[in-house]
């Protein structure tokens, strides 16, 4: 495993954030099951997979020089 990714992309990083959330959320009377933390933590990587796109073109838009 020598590929190295954003923190951001990492589905562990994620769905232990969403776990932590859901026991968080548990412990303040909002229950959420593993079929809702397990949506939730896709829908996450989803939504910042396709948001660090935009900012990619949009980087690349903006740039001012070539790419070599």
């Amino acid at each position: 495993m020598n590929e190295e990714k954003p923190w951001y992309l990492s589905k562990t990083i994620w769905g232990a954030l969403v776990s932590v959330a859901a026991t968080l959320a548990g412990m303040l009377g909002l229950p959420v099951d593993a079929g809702g933390q397990a949506a939730l933590t896709d829908a996450l990587l989803q939504t910042i997979s396709a948001v660090a796109g935009i900012v990619a073109i949009l980087g690349r838009v903006s740039a001012t020089s070539r790419i070599g």
